[in-house]
């Protein structure tokens, strides 16, 4: 039931509301609070980036960094050579001679501690000690050990730096690759090669700063597929992300002219729309659209570059002997180290090569006898071939996967076959060139290739040392994004940069 009291209180709130100042109309409390709300609004728009140039370039944080290194760099461009699948540290380079006397012996239990395991291995009844099947020798100087499967990369190990003591917090596949190459395990992060795009900017115009190639491989069952999540440039500008070339077929999809389309027609085409694009961009500001001339104008002068960089014809006889007859067959890892190569003398800063296939959670013998012939003699001829233009002391070459491989048998174990689970708590990279000392073996695993026990690398510090070669403070190559100020080695723990490995 209304009472009096309840009537002149509406009626009072819709004709006027007491303030200390006097009385305020129910409409200009509420046009006033709705203009405030627009306000907030559009400030908040404005610190994503949808302001002028001039705005943003002033603002503090913003992605306009002038490009350049902190101090002076010892690697100019970096080759990435990216083993998807986590290739196995104990069947490589991490050879453990006393777990022969361990076969199909249980873990211990002090030893695993109370890791977690994966959903694949976390039901089985034991863990039995499974001991490479393969070989392992000593080469070069230091005497690093290699194993059979890689005759060809033991022939460069004075060349090399093997890092042992890779750990990460990834035990997944896809989380694991996102956070190698970006620095996170979540998506929506800046690649390593974005990264070092917006620090140092281009050394070329004719082609892109980043280049991403895939490989043929030999293993054709569980294999990860791979996403541009992993090349991207995330919140940094598009020009940053790394291109695609193929190995097959167009080099880069939709580059060239479609029938009936010549140059002269192109370029009237582009011309057009980059004066559509500034107009736009200078009504809104956003930075966005500048990218995207930018990439137009890329795309129509790779027309002519592209054709010329992916023919290999013209390399001697020599070369071609070097790569082995695999560099002849388009898309292989071979191939696709010789057009690495050519592209850093074309002045691309960053080529990744993938090549995937090492998720062996069985018949890990027979799948690695035919993984490791696709690369073995494209990472030796690439060291070799750098080293002899006089390319690798400027150039850092860097080997590895997403994680390592577990000490116990997954599923059934033989003498002669056996599979390995995921393993972060420890796996192994080599480094060559640009500033890292040569023919040295880094870091150290417990009697079981589990755990690390001397000189530990998070995936952050060997992003740090990365990012420290090519002159860049770790810290200082930030963008405000979100309220922080995102980094390739994160914000969440320090990094530090592997003093020991550098020359």
């Amino acid at each position: 039931m209304k009472t009096d009291a309840d009537t002149k209180d509406r009626g009072q709130s819709e004709a006027e509301i007491e303030t200390g100042s006097g009385r305020l109309s129910r409409r200009s409390l509420l046009t006033g609070a709705a203009s405030g709300l627009g306000q907030v609004a559009l400030a908040s728009l404005l610190s994503q980036g949808l302001r002028p140039a001039s705005a943003r370039a002033a603002a503090a944080g913003s992605g306009d960094r002038p490009p350049g290194p902190d101090f002076a760099p010892k690697a100019k461009r970096a080759i990435w050579l990216f083993m998807g699948g986590a290739p196995s540290q104990l069947d490589l380079f991490d050879y453990k001679p006393g777990l022969t006397a361990r076969f199909n012996q249980d873990l211990p239990v002090s030893v695993r501690n109370g890791q977690r395991l994966t959903g694949m291995t976390s039901g089985q009844t034991r863990f039995p000690i499974a001991p490479s099947a393969f070989s392992f020798a000593q080469y070069g100087n230091a005497g690093t050990w290699v194993s059979s499967l890689l005759p060809q990369t033991a022939r460069v190990v004075d060349d090399i730096a093997v890092l042992r003591s890779v750990h990460t917090d990834a035990i997944n596949h896809d989380p694991g690759m996102l956070q190698i190459m970006t620095g996170s395990q979540l998506a929506g992060k800046p690649s390593a090669g974005a990264w070092l795009s917006y620090g140092l900017g281009s050394l070329n115009e004719n082609l892109p700063t980043f280049v991403v190639m895939t490989s043929l491989f030999s293993t054709k069952i569980s294999v990860q597929a791979l996403s541009a999540r992993m090349w991207g440039s995330a919140f940094l500008p598009s020009k940053h992300a790394g291109v695609t070339i193929r190995g097959q077929g167009d080099p880069v999809l939709y580059l060239a002219n479609p029938p009936g389309v010549d140059v002269a027609a192109r370029r009237t085409l582009l011309d057009g729309v980059a004066a559509l694009n500034r107009r736009a961009e200078g009504r809104l500001g956003d930075p966005g659209i500048s990218g995207r001339i930018d990439q137009y104008e890329l795309a129509f002068r790779m027309q002519s570059s592209v054709p010329e960089l992916t023919d290999l014809s013209g390399e001697s006889a020599t070369t071609r002997d070097l790569y082995g007859p695999e560099v002849d067959r388009p898309g292989t890892f071979s191939a696709n180290c010789l057009m690495a190569r050519r592209m850093l003398e074309r002045g691309v800063r960053f080529v990744q090569v993938f090549h995937r296939g090492w998720d062996a959670h069985s018949d890990l013998p027979q799948r690695y006898t035919s993984q490791c012939a696709d690369i073995d003699r494209g990472c030796y001829a690439l060291v070799t071939d750098l080293k002899q233009r006089g390319l690798l002391e400027d150039t850092l070459v860097i080997w590895g996967g997403e994680f390592g491989r577990t000490v116990y048998s997954q599923g059934d174990l033989t003498a002669s076959n056996y599979g390995r689970d995921h393993h972060p708590r420890c796996f192994n990279m080599w480094l060559a060139g640009g500033g890292v000392k040569p023919g040295l073996v880094y870091g150290q695993t417990d009697d079981f290739s589990y755990n690390v026990v001397q000189d530990p690398i998070h995936v952050r510090d060997l992003h740090a040392t990365i990012l420290h070669q090519f002159g860049l403070d770790h810290n200082r190559l930030t963008l405000n994004y979100q309220g922080l100020n995102q980094k390739l080695v994160g914000v969440d723990a320090p990094a530090q940069v592997v003093t020991g490995i550098l020359s």
